[in-house]
């Protein structure tokens, strides 16, 4: 049923081992946890809208500052909104762009007011404020939208991490005051580093503010994972029990496994999309480099127990020669296997929670691999970089 306003329905919740939810949106609605496929530009790279669909895909993010420099919010709004500019009738999410000027923009200027930063695409100049990336984010018709906020990479002092809290909590104040539509939600952005002081104090002063919703960002910017996890864990535990965790920018399996046992309602991540592109593929036993020459003859699909349109149709084989031709179908392939199984593996999450059976899925998940310690594996070896 669309129509409304925003709000989430937690459903169960289980400690130590995950949380089932329901958002509804202006848009429809998406069951938690979720995945969101990255549509930065406003769209999922190589794919259109009926593929996301068919495959399971509930709400999608977008980004304010990709969509404000190219084509310009003023043509998205000229042609009816965001949905309608991209197809997608569900749930958009737009993040506000805070992580994308740091690291895209070489000349950036971070103050009290907002960031001066040249652009990426043709070095012209920009100031934006809290509130401009809020109006920005209402004008293009938003379900959830992201405050602005000051985004270090890894590694960070004590004094710098808490000025950039500090300036976060400061820009969410401005940007909750500049909010003028009920029916989208804003969520605020939890930041602090390493910090688990400046996390905590990042949390409450946001929670004291009342948002829709709470991000954990600024982790996974080169930090080793075992800090991740403890800093991630940390704040989801000390935000509100009845309101939407979205870990942002996290995105391998075991992240989002890890992320689930932690209480986190909301992922997203680049990582289906940009390895099926270098060739990467997510299988229940690992990954696969389709790259490989063992896979010239091989007339297996990617994987025998996946269901998505590409391994009903194709072989190892002819993904490959796809892949090494450099033709435009194995990107398009490639992106509906990952995405198929990033959706299907939250499906299977979803189910193990609401049946009490996720430590036995979780021991399932990582036999299949080959291991029990939720590192990374298959032919690659180490992390995936895609």
């Amino acid at each position: 049923m669309k129509g409304g306003g925003f709000s989430f329905q937690l459903l169960k919740e289980v400690k130590g081992k995950g949380r089932l939810g329901r958002i509804s949106t202006p848009h429809g609605s998406s069951s938690t946890p979720a995945f969101m496929p990255v549509g930065s530009q406003g769209s999922v790279k190589s794919l259109a809208p009926a593929d996301l669909k068919e495959m399971g895909a509930e709400i999608l993010l977008c980004n304010a500052y990709h969509l404000y420099l190219r084509p310009g919010t003023e043509v998205v709004k000229e042609v009816g909104g965001l949905h309608r500019f991209m197809g997608w009738d569900g749930p958009l999410l737009t993040d506000s762009g805070g992580f994308q000027i740091l690291s895209l923009c070489a000349l950036h200027d971070v103050g009290p007011d907002g960031v001066r930063f040249r652009s990426h695409l043709d070095g012209s100049v920009h100031f934006l404020t809290p509130e401009k990336v809020v109006r920005i984010q209402e004008e293009l018709g938003a379900d959830i939208m992201m405050v602005l906020d000051d985004c270090h990479p890894y590694p960070v002092s004590y004094s710098e991490a808490k000025a950039a809290a500090e300036l976060t909590t400061h820009w969410a104040k401005r940007s909750k005051g500049a909010k003028s539509r009920n029916e989208q939600a804003l969520f605020g952005i939890v930041q602090g580093g390493i910090y688990p002081e400046l996390r905590r104090q990042s949390a409450h002063q946001l929670m004291m503010m009342g948002f829709d919703g709470y991000a954990i960002g600024g982790l996974s910017v080169g930090e080793e994972k075992e800090v991740t996890f403890e800093i991630a864990e940390m704040t989801a535990s000390v935000l509100p029990k009845d309101s939407v965790r979205y870990l942002m920018g996290m995105g391998t399996p075991e992240d989002i496994l890890a992320g689930v046992r932690m209480g986190v309602d909301m992922f997203d991540c680049v990582l289906p999309t940009r390895c099926a592109r270098t060739g990467i593929l997510f299988t229940s036993s690992g990954k696969l480099n389709i790259k490989n020459a063992r896979y010239s003859k091989d007339k297996n699909p990617l994987d025998p127990h996946c269901r998505c349109y590409t391994c009903r149709n194709f072989t190892r084989a002819y993904l490959r020669h796809l892949f090494l031709s450099r033709e435009l179908l194995a990107y398009r392939l490639n992106a509906i296997h990952n995405l198929f199984y990033y959706h299907s593996l939250m499906r299977d999450i979803r189910q193990a929670l609401s049946q009490d059976k996720m430590d036995q899925f979780e021991r399932e998940f990582f036999s299949q691999r080959g291991r029990d310690n939720g590192a990374n594996s298959g032919e690659e070896g180490g992390e995936i970089v895609c």
